[in-house]
């Protein structure tokens, strides 16, 4: 059992956005860890304690997000609903649509498929991931659709669809095509564009798709952080 101040519970409690007796979805902020945080700060993994009810489980994250990418992450409220759409993601019947901003300009061709496959590169307490040759012992296959929604002469806002969940992956394959997301300090993302600072990594999981514990499928969508549309309207692009 985790202790939460009434601001951390009033905190988590804010990013709900969906709801209902088997599952619950929040809009994670960028800058929150999903689990396994370092220091003194709780991770959204240790906040969702402010959900549980007396006698009964707290809700489990069902997926996670990077640190620095704010959208949609899914919880189960029950251990039923947990054990379905665990074995549903590992099925891959999980449809995850991220947006992101990217520089400089559009891909070529501005929608595609990168294919490239990743291993996992240990530097001190940091991982990176990296680009590699098939096969390499290491190498773990790795698919994102990607399709260009707007575009000006130095930046881009991409829809993207990862078909695997590689860690990192979509900001490892945008920068292997020389497009890397704005505020990615760790794969080359520039931290201004068009002298517009960029603070942090322009990555918003902006929607899941999968299949409801009780029949049917959900959508749920987050909408655009704050600081991101800030951003996205500075640099004409939404």
């Amino acid at each position: 059992m985790i202790v939460l101040t009434p601001d951390e519970i009033a905190f988590v409690r804010s990013l709900v956005i969906y709801e209902d007796a088997d599952i619950l979805a929040l809009n994670k902020p960028a800058g929150l860890s999903s689990q396994g945080g370092r220091g003194q700060v709780h991770t959204l993994d240790e906040l969702i304690w402010a959900f549980a009810k007396p006698g009964k489980a707290r809700p489990r994250l069902i997926h996670r997000l990077d640190r620095d990418t704010s959208g949609v992450i899914l919880t189960a409220k029950t251990k039923p609903a947990a054990g379905f759409l665990g074995k549903a993601m590992m099925a891959r019947k999980f449809s995850k649509t991220y947006r992101a901003i990217v520089t400089p300009g559009a891909p070529v061709p501005r929608e595609g498929v990168i294919a490239e496959p990743l291993r996992r590169d240990e530097a001190g307490r940091e991982a990176y991931m990296r680009i590699c040759a098939p096969d390499h012992p290491d190498a773990e296959t790795a698919e994102t659709r990607y399709r260009t929604l707007a575009m000006t002469e130095t930046s881009a806002l991409l829809d993207l669809a990862p078909q695997t969940g590689r860690m990192h992956q979509l900001r490892v394959h945008l920068a292997s095509i020389g497009r890397p997301i704005a505020g990615d300090a760790r794969y080359g993302g520039a931290l201004a564009v068009d002298g517009i600072p960029v603070p942090r990594l322009m990555l918003h999981a902006a929607a899941l798709r999968f299949p409801h514990p009780n029949g049917g499928s959900q959508r749920i969508e987050a909408p655009t952080p704050p600081d991101m549309a800030e951003i996205l309207k500075a640099l004409s692009l939404g």
